[in-house]
């Protein structure tokens, strides 16, 4: 496994993530926990979750099995970096919801219940909160920093300017803020790199991909099809990417196909070698689908693929792969 340092901090971290959301509506409890363990033996130790995670309101049932599995023991909480997240309605209460003081103490005591530990590595806003200032989200989250509950703090999707008025609304405090930045980040969505890597970089923030894949879009959906599977990526708003996308992803495969890999593991060594990330989260389904996902970190595109992804793909912006303004500016 390859680490690297999550953003400017001193953690290290594997650079592909442990991606929980399917623990409990898609993947039963006795397989998650096969799937964490597995991750163990590849020396994944970096595990993403959230409190709403499991989807029925105010039951935390992911971080709920991802805490029975820490209570077996074996090292398991010692050898995880847990990163989870708040935000999201936990109940039907005004202050259940969101990024208040109120909130972000009770939400952050729920969470530590429910994983059955006494700290988070990693606590992420899942989404920004333009009513809360940041004065008191940073009062809040230094709360919890000198209690010991969270050691480092992270945001998700948050935009450019965002980031910057979180880290300077920090700096006043002289706390050191936000380590890390969780954006929809693939070949079919790369707006992040106008504003969001720029401003990442610029404050010394990981940047982790969720649905590195477009929800399946870009893990050889055609193909599948075609074998008779491929169920996820053809229902909702997969379905719709699908039939807007569709003569691009054919070309894609078959691009993939003369390289000899896999589009998935194609897609996650794309992120793999952007700068700035630290690493996209997977969400396997199964040990099997964790131990194929290794093989991107075995990839290396060269260039001229490279080019040949940027053709297919293009980066946001008239003016090609620049951050902005010179993406669309002059």
């Amino acid at each position: 496994m390859e680490y690297t340092h999550l953003g400017r901090s001193g953690l290290s971290v594997s650079r592909l993530v442990l991606g929980t959301m399917n623990f409990g509506p898609q993947t039963t409890e006795a397989d998650s926990h096969t799937i964490m363990d597995r991750a163990h033996e590849h020396g994944i130790n970096f595990f993403d979750t959230a409190n709403v995670y499991g989807w029925q309101k105010g039951e935390g049932i992911t971080e709920n099995i991802i805490g029975r599995w820490f209570a077996q023991g074996g090292g398991r909480r010692e050898k995880t970096v847990l990163a989870t997240k708040l935000y999201g309605s936990m109940g039907d209460w005004p202050n259940e919801t969101f990024l208040s003081a109120l909130n972000i103490r009770r939400a952050a005591d729920a969470s530590l219940k429910r994983l059955r530990t006494d700290y988070i590595d990693l606590y992420q806003m899942h989404h920004v909160d333009r009513d809360t200032p940041w004065e008191e989200v940073w009062e809040a989250f230094s709360v919890l920093r000198q209690q010991g509950k969270v050691l480092y703090f992270g945001s998700s999707n948050f935009a450019g300017w965002q980031l910057a008025q979180a880290q300077e609304a920090a700096r006043t405090r002289h706390f050191l803020g936000l380590v890390s930045e969780q954006s929809i980040y693939n070949l079919l969505t790369r707006w992040v790199e106008l504003e969001v890597l720029p401003a990442a970089k610029h404050y010394g923030l990981g940047v982790i991909p969720w649905s590195p894949l477009h929800g399946g879009l870009l893990g050889g959906v055609l193909r599948k099809q075609r074998e008779g599977g491929a169920v996820r990526g053809v229902q909702g708003r997969s379905k719709e990417g699908l039939e807007e996308h569709r003569e691009v992803i054919e070309a894609y495969e078959k691009l993939c196909a003369d390289l000899g890999e896999d589009p998935a593991h194609v897609g996650l060594a794309w992120l793999l070698a952007q700068d700035g990330v630290t690493g996209p989260i997977i969400g396997p389904r199964s040990a099997e689908q964790l131990d194929g996902s290794l093989r991107a970190l075995e990839i290396t595109l060269d260039e001229e693929f490279l080019g040949k992804l940027d053709e297919l793909f293009p980066a946001p912006g008239p003016n090609g792969a620049k951050p902005a303004p010179e993406a669309y500016a002059w």
